[in-house]
């Protein structure tokens, strides 16, 4: 069971559980549009998210104990090494537009972690995108949005539509309300200089919130010019699951809550719309 277990924390450790859950909220997009599955742009965005979490999750402590570091997070280093050389083996088979916008969220994941602007702006001395009071939750959302649906639709000459940006705004929507639970869970050990959603308005309007961006996630759905009933089905579906981790997420929650039951929905999501369809 130690090895299990390791093996386990590893998984989520290094970032691959919340990779798969990018390049499944990918696929949902190419299915929903009815756009051929690309694998390419799939590994791509897998990679890419394994190498940029991994970079904003540990770049402070690497920089600051580069020669004392734990065995762990070496490992978790030269993975993310291999991963980013894995990274590049297919960006240079993606289209330049791709690449393009694709670096436009790339700098914003570079400047969540690097120290770039004046310290007027921050809550603490990290001077970097992260540390600016209440932005943190909105800026992840943006770039989940953007790599998500807009990426793959633009990779695949797909002329956007009404749809293709409702689907932005619903898939911004929805991340936020997928990183209340771990707000939650960090009120314990987050500054209150960060501005979360919780600190702000307190757990249970935190939830209320949730619970109204769902709901209006959902209401959009309606207003799309195709509507097809299986993906709205699909949609209700993850969306009940989502709600319920939600309520019942908690400041003392368990250790893979978060990080693994409500980081793994979007995986759950693609799952359902494949046996559905």
């Amino acid at each position: 069971m130690g090895i299990v277990k390791q093996v386990f924390n590893f998984y989520i450790n290094s970032s691959i559980h919340v990779a798969l859950a990018v390049c499944s909220l990918t696929w949902i997009t190419l299915i929903e549009f009815q756009v051929p599955i690309d694998k390419t742009l799939l590994f791509f965005v897998f990679f890419a998210s394994v190498t940029g979490y991994n970079f904003v999750k540990y770049f402070g402590i690497a920089k600051f104990h580069h020669r004392r570091l734990a065995s762990w997070l070496k490992t978790i280093q030269v993975f993310s090494f291999f991963c980013f050389l894995c990274l590049v083996f297919y960006a240079l088979k993606l289209p330049m537009k791709t690449l393009l916008y694709m670096v436009l969220f790339g700098m914003l994941t570079f400047f969540y972690a690097i120290p770039f602007l004046p310290k007027r702006f921050f809550v603490d001395k990290q001077q970097n995108l992260r540390s600016i009071g209440g932005l943190k939750i909105y800026l992840i959302a943006l770039v989940w949005s953007g790599v998500t649906v807009f990426i793959p639709l633009i990779n695949n000459e797909f002329q956007l539509n009404t749809d293709a940006f409702i689907t932005g705004v619903q898939r911004y929507m929805y991340v936020i309300v997928l990183m209340l639970p771990f707000e939650i869970r960090d009120l314990r050990f987050d500054s209150l200089k960060l501005s979360t959603v919780p600190q702000k308005i307190g757990v249970i309007n935190t939830k209320a919130v949730g619970v109204i961006l769902l709901l209006g996630l959902f209401t959009l759905e309606l207003f799309k010019d195709e509507l097809n009933l299986v993906q709205v089905l699909a949609l209700g579906v993850i969306l009940l699951c989502t709600l319920s981790l939600v309520v019942l997420a908690t400041k003392k929650q368990g250790k893979y809550y978060s990080s693994f039951w409500v980081e793994g929905l979007p995986v759950l999501w693609l799952i359902i719309l494949k046996i559905m369809i």
